[in-house]
């Protein structure tokens, strides 16, 4: 930012000197001609100064000419014609155009700006020794650091003490603090909101998920579409054609040796300068760039990352939307739905369900002990047998809660059979290996779910479901939704084949998940997208990523991208139109070098003016 103010500082001296000079040529009657090659000259030179610095650079470093050395040829021919005032013009112009640029990327950097400063450089680390201040840099795994109220966490890692609610919207998108305890996990950037914790190291400080979001924006701001790899090879040799077209025109009095009454030498060279004006390909080559940039940056405001260009153009041309179940067109958080028990007191039942589920963290228990939370628990000794359940003992009696092999009633049976068949997740209680109870669970749909769906089949999207879940859940959701079409029991590898077919029937598939298990099946799809709630795998795996988990970015992002391709459209042919007809004009004597700087040096401004209005947001 702080060299964008230098170079309007240097622009808006070499304005007043330009006003300076048109003023002294109106007002001053007898101004000695060297006055204005002065003032116009240091406009001049002020003014063109960064633009000609950049551009021997660059043309030095690629060796190949520029736009740049074209604009500072086409100036150096006008003070050559002793159109001091125009040749100021046009590089005032074209610095503006370059500022103008230089904003459109700044805005498109924005986020990213924001992210590099949202974990904070420093951290207090708690050791035997007492606490000290030490560089995020220097820390190391399971180093402890202290973060007290209204700071920033300033790594990823684990609460070994305290509880607090933190401020995670920069991470997850969520605006709500988010209770945290013992054993949660945290993510750098995010602000401690209610009291002090300590924080166990868990991540190398350049692998924290703020750390990934910046290399994510990085590598899309870098990553070029088709369109501007064209360009670049473009105008590396357009510039040489329109010297060679200036120079020919330069050389057309020769024709007069030969009985040709054509121009003199002094309008010959005045229109091959016009030549090197019009000709230059300024606006072409900012009608794309900026436009991807301001896109970017409007869908990153909006809680969307997205890798690059390349992968903000591939989405006009989807034709199919693969959508997993659970995480992505469900919540993923399932919530107890009712209980039943068979034989036993529901207080008693109760009591000892969440006695033994405290002592577990997986995510059924913690929905059970959630939803339970005002049930006044006791103390046992729990024993957790992984991807089965756990088990306690109380009053000598052996308790299951999970998915145990146990002997059941024929009520019992029936009732796992229906809540089966409508969908929902069972979780069985036993006493002494015999059905006391049952816990009946429901993952949340979305909220705009269905609209969502809605609004893809509108617009002649086919849309496709695929879970591990058993055919009837996941049919039982399809209905719900208005999904037509859907695969259950798929397994990670089986996604992938599932997105291999579509791709095989010439279809251009996006598909979007939860950024784990789906990681397979997001990389083989044309474009793939990751759910924000996984977050540290999504920035991996996927060519996008919903920040705020928000099914409805596929419609926002898909708009974006299609307004992206009309806009550049209109640039490109508004500027190849300018050109032309300038170049035309040009041969008859119709532009003179002032009206030949404003239009061209003004198509660009207003091709980048169009390009930034992608960075405006429409829903």
């Amino acid at each position: 930012m702080k060299a964008v103010k230098q170079d309007i500082i240097r622009v808006v001296i070499s304005l007043l000197l330009i006003i300076t000079g048109i003023l002294l040529e109106h007002f001053a009657t007898e101004i000695q001609n060297w006055i204005l090659i002065v003032v116009y000259g240091l406009a001049f030179l002020i003014g063109g100064y960064k633009k000609a610095k950049d551009g021997i650079l660059e043309t030095i470093e690629n060796k190949a000419l520029n736009v740049e050395i074209l604009m500072i040829l086409a100036a150096i021919g006008a003070l050559i014609l002793g159109d001091y005032k125009e040749g100021a013009i046009l590089i005032f112009i074209f610095a503006v155009a370059g500022i103008l640029e230089e904003y459109a990327t700044l805005k498109s950097e924005k986020t990213l700006t924001e992210l590099l400063t949202l974990a904070p450089d420093k951290a207090t680390i708690v050791t035997d020794n007492g606490e000290k201040e030490v560089l995020v840099k220097d820390l190391k795994l399971d180093d402890v650091v202290m973060v007290r109220v209204g700071e920033g966490v300033p790594v990823d890692g684990v609460i070994v003490k305290g509880e607090t609610s933190l401020d995670e919207s920069m991470i997850t998108g969520e605006f709500r603090p988010v209770d945290k305890m013992v054993g949660d996990e945290v993510f750098a950037g995010t602000i401690n909101q209610v009291g002090m914790i300590l924080v166990k190291v868990t991540k190398d400080a350049s692998e924290t998920v703020v750390n990934k979001i910046v290399q994510f924006v990085k590598d899309a701001q870098e990553s070029k579409t088709k369109q501007e790899g064209f360009l670049e090879r473009f105008e590396k040799w357009y510039v040489y054609v329109v010297i060679g077209l200036a120079v020919i025109l330069m050389l057309v009095p020769l024709l007069n040796n030969f009985g040709l009454n054509v121009w003199d030498w002094k309008t010959a060279f005045q229109r091959g300068i016009v030549v090197l004006v019009v000709g230059s390909p300024c606006a072409l080559v900012a009608s794309i760039t900026p436009a991807v940039l301001a896109s970017l940056s409007n869908a990153a405001k909006q809680g969307i990352l997205i890798k690059g260009g390349p992968t903000l153009e591939r989405i006009k041309d989807v034709n199919t939307v693969v959508f997993d179940k659970t995480g992505t067109m469900t919540e993923g958080k399932p919530y107890v739905e009712t209980f039943t028990t068979y034989g036993v007191d529901e207080d008693y039942f109760l009591q000892n369900l969440v006695s033994i589920e405290k002592h577990s963290a997986h995510p059924l228990a913690i929905s059970i002990t959630n939803h339970f939370s005002d049930i006044e628990t006791i103390e046992l000794e729990t024993k957790e047998v992984p991807g089965i359940g756990v088990e306690g003992i109380i009053n000598g009696e052996r308790w299951l809660v999970g998915r145990f092999e146990i002997e059941m009633c024929k009520k019992c049976r029936a009732d796992i059979n229906e809540y089966r068949n409508k969908g929902y997740t069972l979780v069985s209680v036993a006493k002494d290996d015999f059905m006391v109870g049952l816990v009946i669970l429901k993952d949340k749909v979305r909220d705009n779910a269905k609209l969502v769906i809605e609004h893809l089949h509108e617009n002649n999207l086919e849309v496709v479901m695929l879970t591990g879940d058993n055919y009837q859940a996941a049919q039982n959701l399809a209905t719900e939704l208005g999904i037509k079409h859907f695969r259950a029991g798929c397994l990670p590898m089986g996604k992938v084949t599932q997105v291999e077919n579509l791709k095989a029937e010439g279809r251009n598939v996006l598909m979007i998940g939860d950024g784990i298990n789906d990681a397979p099946a997001l990389a083989t799809a044309d474009v793939g997208v990751a759910m924000g709630s996984a977050t540290d795998v999504s920035l991996e795996t996927a060519d996008m990523v919903f920040m705020h988990n928000d099914l409805e970015n596929v419609i926002q992002v898909r708009k974006l991208s299609k307004r992206l391709r009309n806009i550049i459209i209109q640039n490109v042919v508004f500027s190849i139109l300018v050109i032309a007809l300038l170049l035309v004009f040009n041969i008859f004597g119709w532009v003179m070098i002032t009206v030949g700087v404003i239009a061209h040096e003004g198509s660009t401004i207003l091709v980048i003016l169009n390009s930034l209005r992608l960075l405006l947001s429409r829903k």
